[in-house]
C-alpha cells in the first residue's frame, strides 16, 4: 500500500475539489485509522454498534489539522466506500468541531463524479437540515460512553470557511 501523503495531493481546493482516502466506510463502528509510519490502515477499536459513521470517514493527503493528524474529511454518498480508496471531491462544507479540547474539523464533500444524485450537492444546504442534525449528534456523543463531555460541535461553515480550514491544515503540514 502507497503511502498516500507521498503519492497524493490535497487537491484542487481553489476550485472547490480534494483528494480524500477512505479509513471508514459509512454504517461502520470499526474506528479504522491510517498509521503514517506504516503506510497501512489498522483497527484502532470497535466502537459501540450505537455510533455507527452516517458518512464515509477519512482524510486529506498532505494536511495536519489542530489534533496533528491530517485534516478529516466526511465524503457523503448513497453507499459506503471501501476502506482504503481515495477518490476527488467535490467541498460543499466543513462542521467546525473540538475533540478533548484540540480542532478537529470535519471537511464536508461529495464524489466529483456522482451520476447517482446526477451531481446535484453543491452545498451544505443540499444535503438538508435533517443530514446536518443527525451528523452533529453523532460526533456530539459518539464518545459518550468512555469519555463524556470530550467533544464539542461548533457549527458549520460554507464551502469557503473549509477551503479556509484547508489551507491552514495545509501550511500546518508545510511546516512539520
Amino acid at each position: 500500500m502507497p503511502d498516500f501523503n507521498k503519492v497524493l495531493d490535497p487537491g484542487d481546493i481553489a476550485n472547490a475539489k480534494l483528494n480524500a482516502v477512505i479509513e471508514i466506510p459509512m454504517g461502520s463502528h470499526l474506528k479504522i485509522e491510517y498509521d503514517r509510519e506504516r503506510a497501512a490502515f489498522m483497527l484502532d477499536r470497535v466502537e459501540p454498534s450505537i455510533y455507527t459513521k452516517p458518512t464515509n470517514y477519512g482524510f486529506i493527503p498532505k494536511t495536519k489539522d489542530e489534533d496533528g493528524d491530517e485534516l478529516d474529511v466526511l465524503v457523503v454518498s448513497s453507499e459506503p466506500i471501501p476502506t482504503g480508496i481515495w477518490l476527488s471531491c467535490k467541498i460543499v462544507g466543513v462542521l467546525h468541531f473540538e475533540d478533548g479540547g484540540e480542532g478537529d474539523h470535519k471537511i464536508v464533500a461529495v464524489p466529483a463524479d456522482d451520476r447517482d444524485s446526477g451531481d446535484s450537492i453543491n452545498s451544505l444546504a443540499d444535503l438538508g437540515e435533517r443530514w446536518q442534525q443527525k451528523v452533529a449528534e453523532h460526533f456530539t456523543h459518539y464518545k459518550d460512553l468512555k469519555s463524556p463531555g470530550t467533544t464539542k460541535v461548533l457549527g458549520w461553515g460554507d464551502i469557503e470557511a473549509a477551503q479556509k480550514v484547508i489551507y491552514e491544515s495545509i501550511e500546518r503540514y508545510n511546516k512539520a
